[in-house]
């Protein structure tokens, strides 16, 4: 009676070799391949808790409705006078009284507004609600842009995430030199505020005799240089459009070789800005990027497609590192530094060490106990266990994963539960082997029975780790893969791996029929 290759076979041996080939390049720690990155906690880095300045995101959403107001009346002729804003309201006066239904049927369609109307006078708030939602807004946005901006950077594995209501819990594996440091938090800080303004013209020569309260009783504000402070511009307060239209920035090079960020803005950025310069030829558009004029050229024609060029001379770092900061969305409140924490990489060493140490005198001990009670099924199990220890270390490779000190945890606890599906299978087929059936019906009817407690006990642990994963943070996500890919694994390995092992050795077993041999028990099976 010849061995037979059965499916079961066959798929083992294709996981195990998938494992062997993709863990690899993490095992010897190839420059080439996929492999796993070590966390924060493993490898060093940089821990930053942050806050959110709330009121900031307030201020914006006001401006960026005046600023929509201001753009409405204008595309629909409609005469409007004295538009100011401030921290909590926006106010103007409507010159024509026949185009109150017009207005009104726009302040309409905005949301989270109370709008007060007084004659020909409009006072515009924003609801409490629509401020709670604008700071929770706020929070999200900084952790979705932060983490993008990190990403970008070329940092593995950024671990950003929300803690408690105002703050921000950043981690940064693999930030050693300071110089990497300072240049992350500079990034993470930054908060690309991009604004193109109209320099008031008509005043802008008064400037150097102004104050903020006079230039803002013009509807104006005051803005420095970004290259030289002494110099200042006078421009309009209410923008023409700001960054949340812009759709893509890239670093180029102008005609004497210096970087410059190319810009493109969004269908309706394009428009607003097409018009904007087509109405204004001779006079000058500010560029205004975190509250400091960039560059403001006098506008020759009409600029159309929605692109545009940010100069100031900037080193090729600085210009990589802003364009990654417009690319990735503009922070709508600024971020403060509430704590930072180094962590050293030998902190990491030794809890590596600790961990190998752990995991391999973990699986040394249980294969000895799986040999020592069950011979050859027992060698049968721990093949199984191996293939599974393989297959956890080639998926997180393959995906890129982050591997932290409880994700270490994970791993040696699936060592444990990867056995206990093989011993529940040995149990049941010892026990048909004591009632009399043959080794060939025994080990069937053994997978047969024990399939539903395996199953039922890995799903129940499968759903705990998922439910880690979707409300954990940080290092309980990182246990609660490594728990889920190695339960994933185990069952392949214990229930399909190990009855494929079987199958092909089955002629050699009913050949023998010695089961102190293959399952450590005492006499002769039929």
């Amino acid at each position: 009676m010849k061995s037979r290759i059965g499916y079961r076979i066959v798929i083992f041996t294709a996981a195990l070799l998938f494992g062997i080939l993709y863990s690899l390049p993490t095992l010897t720690d190839s420059k080439t391949g996929s492999k796993i990155s070590l966390g924060l906690d493993l490898q060093g880095g940089m821990y930053m808790l942050l806050g959110v300045k709330t009121e900031e995101a307030v201020e914006a959403k006001i401006k960026s409705i005046a600023a929509s107001i201001s753009y409405h009346a204008e595309s629909k002729d409609i005469l409007i006078d004295a538009l100011e804003f401030d921290d909590h309201h926006i106010a103007f006066e409507l010159l024509d009284p026949d185009e109150k239904a017009n207005l009104q049927k726009f302040l309409d369609e905005q949301q989270g507004l109370i709008v007060t109307v007084d004659g020909n006078e409009y006072s515009i708030m924003l609801t409490p609600e629509e401020i709670e939602l604008t700071k929770d807004f706020a929070i999200q946005q900084s952790v979705e842009t932060i983490r993008n901006r990190l990403d970008q950077f070329g940092l593995a594995e950024p671990n950003v995430a929300r803690q408690g209501k105002e703050k921000i819990l950043v981690e940064l594996p693999g930030v050693k030199t300071p110089e990497d440091e300072q240049r992350a938090r500079k990034l993470i800080g930054k908060t690309a505020h991009l604004e193109m303004m109209s320099v008031d013209e008509a005043n802008n020569n008064r400037v150097y005799m102004m104050d903020a309260a006079l230039a803002k009783s013009l509807g104006d504000r005051i803005v420095e240089d970004k290259n030289e402070p002494e110099t200042r511009y006078l421009l309009h307060q209410i923008p023409i459009l700001d960054g949340s239209m812009l759709t893509d920035a890239k670093v180029g090079y102008d005609q004497d070789n210096q970087p410059v960020i190319n810009f493109s803005l969004d269908a309706q950025g394009a428009e607003i800005f097409g018009n904007f310069t087509g109405k204004n030829v001779g006079n000058r558009l500010a560029i205004v990027l975190d509250g400091k004029v960039y560059s403001a050229p006098v506008i020759r024609e009409r600029i159309g497609g929605g692109s545009g060029q940010i100069s100031g001379g900037f080193s090729v770092q600085e210009a990589h590192d802003l364009a990654i900061a417009l690319r990735s969305g503009a922070l709508s409140a600024s971020v403060t530094m509430l704590e930072k924490r180094s962590v050293g990489p030998s902190l990491g060493a030794d809890s590596i060490k600790a961990s190998a140490i752990a995991l391999i005198s973990g699986f040394l001990l249980v294969a000895l106990f799986m040999i020592y009670f069950y011979r050859l099924s027992g060698v049968v199990s721990n093949i199984a266990l191996i293939a599974n220890l393989f297959i956890i270390i080639a998926v997180m490779s393959l995906f890129g994963a982050t591997l932290t000190l409880p994700g270490m945890v994970g791993i040696v606890l699936t060592v444990g539960m990867a056995v206990d599906a093989n011993v529940i299978i040995n149990e049941r087929i010892k026990e048909l082997l004591y009632e009399g059936k043959s080794m060939a019906k025994a080990i069937e009817d053994g997978y047969k029975n024990a399939f539903s407690a395996i199953i039922d006990a890995n799903i129940t642990t499968l759903i705990a780790a998922v439910a880690l994963y979707a409300y954990g943070t940080g290092p309980i996500k990182g246990f609660a893969i490594t728990l889920s890919i190695g339960i994933l694994a185990s069952m392949l390995t214990a229930i399909l791996g190990t009855h494929g092992i079987y199958e092909y050795l089955m002629p050699r077993i009913t050949q023998k029929r010695n089961i102190r041999l293959w399952f450590g028990m005492k006499g002769e099976a039929k």
